[in-house]
């Protein structure tokens, strides 16, 4: 159970997040109620996450199934949870089926993944799913080390697909999965999760593609990107849906290692 000290500074680092937002939002010549702030709470207990819910915020996000699943049945049902990042295909059906008020998947990076959401969302006959395509801006590849009896190195590809691939997964996604609702795109950024103007203005170029590509208006097609340390910049130059994580709940603790 977090200590009052520390949710009382939680609740005060929300609203200096929320003014820097608008001020952000101002800059770049819109309003603040024209840009989504996630409050990502990963690691975070379910009692901070209810002291931020009391101040008035509706929208968080999680990166990990397991965490998700626990939580999103101990708070209040109007919350619009988001998921964040790689899904594995094994744990769409546990995810929709523990959180029913899940407003919106960031991280559809392949055909495989949006198809199984498509089929899970059918089964269990829930009103569509928002769904964002995620777009590998960095070009990254980067080394993960597994820890277990033994230690094995290798090679990961960043999760995202690459921008010469946006337009055909999103073009898959809102014509061919009829129970997914295609929104937009998002990027994650760099491996230590800092991003450059340039990796949003991929992005940004992603989205006239994929616009054009499918007939959409560009303000209809949301850009998830920013985060606690570059969001006011990532608005500045378009985003329309920053997830800020530490900026608001403190430091990550990790006391336990967490899997999608």
């Amino acid at each position: 159970m977090a200590a009052p000290a520390m949710e009382g500074l939680a609740v005060t680092a929300l609203r200096s997040a929320m003014l820097r937002v608008r001020q952000a939002a101002e800059r770049s010549g819109r309003r603040s109620d024209q840009v989504r702030v996630v409050a990502v709470s990963k690691t975070k207990p379910v009692s901070l996450i209810r002291q931020v819910y009391d101040a008035g915020h509706r929208c968080f996000g999680e990166n990990y199934v397991q965490e998700i699943n626990e939580k999103a049945p101990q708070l209040p049902e109007d919350i619009e949870w988001h998921f964040i990042g790689h899904l594995q295909s094994n744990k769409v059906k546990p995810l929709l089926a523990a959180v029913p008020n899940l407003a919106m998947v960031e991280g559809v990076d392949n055909e495989k993944i949006a198809n199984q959401l498509d089929r899970v969302v059918s089964g269990i006959r829930r009103k569509p799913l928002k769904v964002l395509v995620q777009v590998n801006t960095s070009g990254e590849v980067y080394l993960i080390l597994i820890s277990s009896l033994i230690n094995v190195m290798f090679m990961a590809a960043k999760s995202g697909v690459e921008p010469s691939g946006c337009v055909e997964l999103a073009k898959h996604v809102k014509l061919g999965c009829p129970n997914l609702e295609f929104s937009g795109l998002m990027t994650i950024g760099m491996p230590d999760y800092s991003s450059t103007p340039e990796n949003f203005r991929r992005l940004l170029n992603c989205r006239i593609e994929v616009c054009k590509a499918l007939g959409m208006a560009e303000e209809q097609c949301e850009l998830s990107m920013g985060m606690s340390g570059d969001f006011e910049q990532a608005i500045e130059m378009g985003s329309t849906n920053v997830r800020i994580g530490s900026t608001i709940f403190g430091p990550r603790e990790y006391p336990k290692k967490e899997q999608n």
